[in-house]
């Protein structure tokens, strides 16, 4: 393997993110397949989750659970961390809307706090992320504090 090519796809390192800086990924889709199949993963069999029939629910559609959203928006984030990424340290979530079958969503991130371990071999680094809809609605805040690797 020649050590001197770098692969595509590698994930933003600790000096490639300064306070302020922004991105957003790429969108996704959310189907029936993905809400049945983690609904019997996760064993989140609530009727709100596992049965269609929505006329008496104020959110109308099939919603799709807020940890459903948040994993597809980590899938989503993937490239930004591929390589790069050491560890997830932390974050609060908040539900901001319902999400229901066929919302199409994306991530928009900007770095809110950057600096290096006592060590300083390493970054943490504070990231925003808000989860939109097709509509523009933000349906999922958190704001993960990760370990990234230096340069």
């Amino acid at each position: 393997m020649n050590h001197n090519v770098h692969p595509i796809g590698r994930g933003f390192a600790y000096e490639d993110l300064k306070v302020g800086f922004r991105f957003r990924t790429h969108r996704r889709t959310i189907a029936e397949s993905d809400v049945t199949s983690f609904v019997n993963l996760t064993w989140l069999t609530e009727e709100l989750f596992a049965v269609a029939d929505d006329s008496s629910r104020a959110i109308k559609g099939r919603a799709v659970p807020g940890a459903l959203v948040y994993s597809f928006a980590e899938g989503l984030l993937l490239p930004s961390m591929q390589d790069t990424g050491l560890a997830f340290l932390n974050a609060t979530l908040d539900v901001k809307g319902p999400t229901v079958i066929g919302d199409t969503i994306h991530v928009e991130v900007e770095v809110t706090e950057s600096r290096l371990t006592s060590k300083g071999d390493r970054g943490l680094v504070r990231f925003t992320n808000k989860v939109l809809n097709q509509r523009g609605e933000t349906v999922l805040e958190y704001n993960p504090l990760r370990l990234l690797k230096r340069k």
